[in-house]
């Protein structure tokens, strides 16, 4: 369980860092570390059998792909909110398109998440289905509750 909480607090630190505080090239490494560390958690948690990982694996990797253009944009949205909060009060206007985007990145992710279903219920079973998206949905808990108790309110 240790590894999970290793894994866990390298994932929402790699979210909550600014990217002025690293070197692109630390930033790289960080991120294949982290990317290694929550493959291992996921591989112990989901006891797959032989034929079950040969055709699991891939839709994983898919997966995460299409996942990091949804951090992408949630990193991205970040961003835009501390440069706006650092240059005084956060208007109206910025603050609705904030929230617009805010949710549309939420949107996305529940979208990405169904779409992976079927393809995830062709290759396991939907128990292991079910295991997974509980896997991915802690990591992301621990990653939106580091982020909120790292990113100020809006004044």
């Amino acid at each position: 369980m240790k590894l999970v909480q290793a894994v866990l607090f390298a994932v929402a630190t790699l979210l909550v860092l600014p990217a002025a505080a690293q070197t692109a090239s630390d930033m790289q490494v960080l991120a294949q570390k982290i990317k290694a560390d929550k493959k291992l958690v996921v591989a112990a948690n989901m006891q797959l059998t032989e034929d079950e990982a040969k055709a699991f694996w891939p839709v994983y990797e898919a997966y995460q792909k299409d996942l990091q253009g949804i951090n992408q944009r949630l990193l991205g949205t970040i961003k835009r909110y501390a440069d706006a909060y650092n240059k005084g009060p956060v208007s109206d206007e910025a603050a609705k398109k904030l929230i617009n985007e805010a949710i549309a990145i939420e949107d996305a992710e529940v979208k990405l998440k169904r779409s992976y279903v079927p393809k995830l219920e062709k290759v396991i079973p939907g128990m292991k289905v079910a295991r997974y998206l509980q896997i991915e949905n802690k990591i992301r808990a621990v990653v939106r509750y580091e982020l909120a108790a790292q990113i100020p309110l809006v004044q």
